[in-house]
C-alpha cells in the first residue's frame, strides 16, 4: 500500500507512477531528419511536451535515447524496480532487433510501442514488427502525438490492472 492506501503498481515501490520513453535510432534527429515524415518536432520538444502530459497524470518521466541497441537492452534491463511501465520507439530495431524484444519479454515492465509515421503505410519491410507481441499495445502514424496517445493509454492499463 502506498500513503494513500492505495495498491502500489508491481513495479513500483513509490507513490508516484514512474514510466520510462525510449527512443531508438535516428530519434535524436527528429525536426531535422526527414520532417516531411517525422514533422518539425525535435526530441526536446517531445520529452517537454510529454512531460507537461505526465503531470497531468500524475506520472514522472524519464528519458533514454540511443543509437546502439546494447544501450537500450541494457536500459529496458535495469528498469524493473524502478519504471512501471515503459514507452519505447524503438526506430528501425522495430522489425529486427530481437534483443530489445527479449528485454521487453524478460522484464515483464508493461510497455507501449509508439511510431510517429505509419509503419503500415511506409516499405513493405517497415511492416513487421517483432516487438509488437510483447508489448501491450502498438500506436502508429499520429506524430509525436502518438507518444501522448500511448501515456495515457499506459496510464489506463496500469491503474485499471493494478488499482
Amino acid at each position: 500500500m502506498d500513503s494513500r492506501g492505495q495498491e502500489r503498481l508491481p513495479n513500483s515501490p513509490r507513490d508516484k507512477m514512474k514510466v520510462l520513453v525510449i527512443n531508438g535510432p535516428n530519434l535524436n534527429r527528429l525536426g531535422l531528419r526527414e520532417p516531411e515524415i517525422y514533422g518539425s518536432f525535435t526530441l526536446a520538444d517531445l520529452e517537454r511536451v510529454l512531460k507537461k502530459e505526465g503531470e497531468v497524470l500524475g506520472i514522472e518521466l524519464d528519458f533514454f535515447q540511443s543509437n546502439s541497441e546494447g544501450a537500450i537492452v541494457d536500459t529496458i534491463q535495469q528498469a524493473r524496480g524502478r519504471y512501471d511501465g515503459i514507452i519505447i520507439n524503438p526506430g528501425a530495431y522495430t522489425h529486427y532487433s530481437i534483443a530489445i524484444r527479449d528485454a521487453i519479454a524478460g522484464e515483464g515492465i508493461p510497455t507501449v510501442e509508439v511510431h510517429i509515421s505509419n509503419i503500415y503505410k511506409r516499405e513493405e519491410f517497415r511492416h513487421h514488427s517483432v516487438i509488437a507481441p510483447v508489448a501491450i499495445g502498438q500506436i502508429s502514424g499520429f506524430g509525436i502525438y502518438g507518444y501522448i496517445m500511448a501515456l495515457y493509454g499506459l496510464n489506463n492499463y496500469l491503474r485499471s490492472t493494478y488499482g
